[in-house]
């Protein structure tokens, strides 16, 4: 995606966008209303837990609309062996894409090894299905260092995009985050921000300083702020 959105249509600008739902006390109808936010924006993705990944596929069937299951969310703590499973149940059950949270216990123990090998098997599990693999760094409880480390594995390893959080975390996108892994992360690996971006300019600075993919609940609200600026 282009880092310079001045030109782009309100139907071109929603591809930046996982329209995203992911709170445990959602209901039918609210993926109801989401997936019909998400035809109208002409979203990228609908970002929701695995257990409403067919519901919401069924109900975007003939759009372009895709989906992305978000696994070993939000902690990150499932085993690999978990971690793999579930991206494959979202995948059969029609996810597009996979989000899955590193374990940040193995990372702060030094177990560089552990990282690499979980990330090997989910992106390959992904990239075996034709599915866009994304990791989940959730910056907010990490250093800088150990940020740099997650993007060397990643640039070993390559997934599609390496992504600062969850939303369930201490503390959201930031635009030193999207720059640093900009700056460490091998041109191919795309980037996703996503928590706490709720405005227009919120999503002009992350894509500005590199982020080419942006996670929000308010899509919706920041396209028709677009649309009207």
């Amino acid at each position: 995606m282009k880092n310079n959105i001045t030109q782009l249509s309100t139907h071109d600008f929603g591809q930046y966008f996982d329209h995203t739902l992911l709170k445990a006390s959602a209901q039918k109808a609210d993926f109801e209303q989401l997936c019909a936010e998400g035809v109208a924006i002409n979203a990228k993705t609908l970002a929701v837990n695995p257990a409403a990944v067919r519901f919401c596929a069924e109900r975007l069937e003939g759009s372009s609309v895709l989906i992305c299951a978000a696994t070993g969310f939000p902690l990150g703590q499932a085993t690999v062996a978990t971690k793999v499973f579930e991206s494959i149940d979202a995948i059969e059950n029609g996810a597009d894409e996979i989000d899955y949270v590193v374990n940040i216990t193995e990372l702060k123990a030094g177990n560089i090894k552990y990282i690499t090998d979980e990330m090997q098997a989910i992106v390959t599990a992904c990239r075996e299905r034709n599915v866009v693999s994304k990791v989940i760094f959730e910056t907010c409880y990490l250093t800088d260092d150990e940020k740099k480390q997650l993007c060397a594995v990643a640039n070993r390893i390559q997934p599609d995009f390496i992504k600062t959080s969850t939303g369930f975390g201490t503390g959201g996108a930031t635009l030193a985050d999207i720059k640093l892994m900009r700056a460490y992360a091998d041109a191919a690996i795309s980037i996703k921000a996503s928590g706490g971006i709720k405005t227009l300019a919120d999503t002009r600075a992350m894509i500005a300083a590199g982020a080419s993919r942006i996670g929000t609940s308010s899509a919706v609200a920041i396209i028709g702020e677009y649309g009207a600026s």
